[in-house]
């Protein structure tokens, strides 16, 4: 038994949530905050036989698809100036980040 834990934009979550539930997956989904945008993420833990890793994997992939954004950022301040001007920067966001754990033991009560 393997446990899939995949992080992907809020954007994505709905889709990859029916996506992974349609290929007769079970996931639990946790709401979390991502350190770089500060914007929120999902979180997906999915119990999975280690032989369907790849399936999961698979579908995970098809639905989270990198893509450009223009977000604001603060300029540095100027020197004598207390004023942050904000100005559009362009970031790639989506996709996921996928880590794969042994289970030990799994147990459903």
């Amino acid at each position: 038994m393997k446990l899939v834990i995949a992080i992907v934009q809020d954007d994505d979550a709905s889709d990859v949530i029916d996506a992974i539930t349609d290929a007769g997956f079970m996931v639990t989904k946790l709401a979390t905050t991502g350190g770089f945008l500060k914007s929120g993420n999902t979180t997906l833990m999915m119990g999975v036989e280690k032989e369907k890793v790849d399936d999961v994997i698979k579908v995970v992939k098809e639905i989270c698809s990198t893509r450009s954004q223009i977000v604001s950022s603060p300029n540095p301040m100027e020197s004598g100036s207390s004023i942050y001007v904000p100005y559009p920067i362009e970031v790639e966001v989506g996709g996921a980040t996928v880590f794969v754990v042994d289970v030990d033991q799994f147990v459903k009560i």
